[in-house]
């Protein structure tokens, strides 16, 4: 068993981040191979933050559909069901990233502004 949106999505943040981690990318692609499809293949590829919350969204909208038509005596109900509050949780992480990120802008426009009014340039 394996929690691919997560992985998908570990590998995207890899993009979106730069970070270099050669094992982590690896187990990643292995735990992965076979299912690069749809959001799962979206996820892994991502670009950008907003790549990420499109098909983090639609994988949600899968993982949602296969835990409603499932039996609640399968042995792997109550697993899929883990795996769709984890892959939750992981929305609104990137969320918060995303937010956080649009702060940091904000807040360089903000000291740029200031900064250009203690010290005003004559043209």
């Amino acid at each position: 068993m394996s929690c691919y949106e997560i992985e998908a999505l570990k590998l995207g943040l890899m993009n979106v981040l730069g970070v270099e981690d050669r094992h982590a990318r690896e187990h990643a692609e292995k735990d992965l191979e076979g299912h690069l499809e749809g959001p799962i293949r979206g996820l892994a590829e991502a670009e950008s933050l907003a790549d990420l919350e499109r098909h983090l969204d639609a994988a949600l909208v899968d993982l949602e559909e296969e835990v409603a038509t499932m039996d609640a005596d399968d042995p792997e109900y109550d697993y899929t069901r883990g795996r769709l509050l984890a892959v939750r949780d992981a929305e609104r992480a990137v969320h918060r990233l995303r937010a956080q990120g649009e702060s940091i802008v904000d807040g360089l426009g903000d000291a740029h502004d200031l900064l250009h009014e203690t010290f005003p340039v004559e043209e």
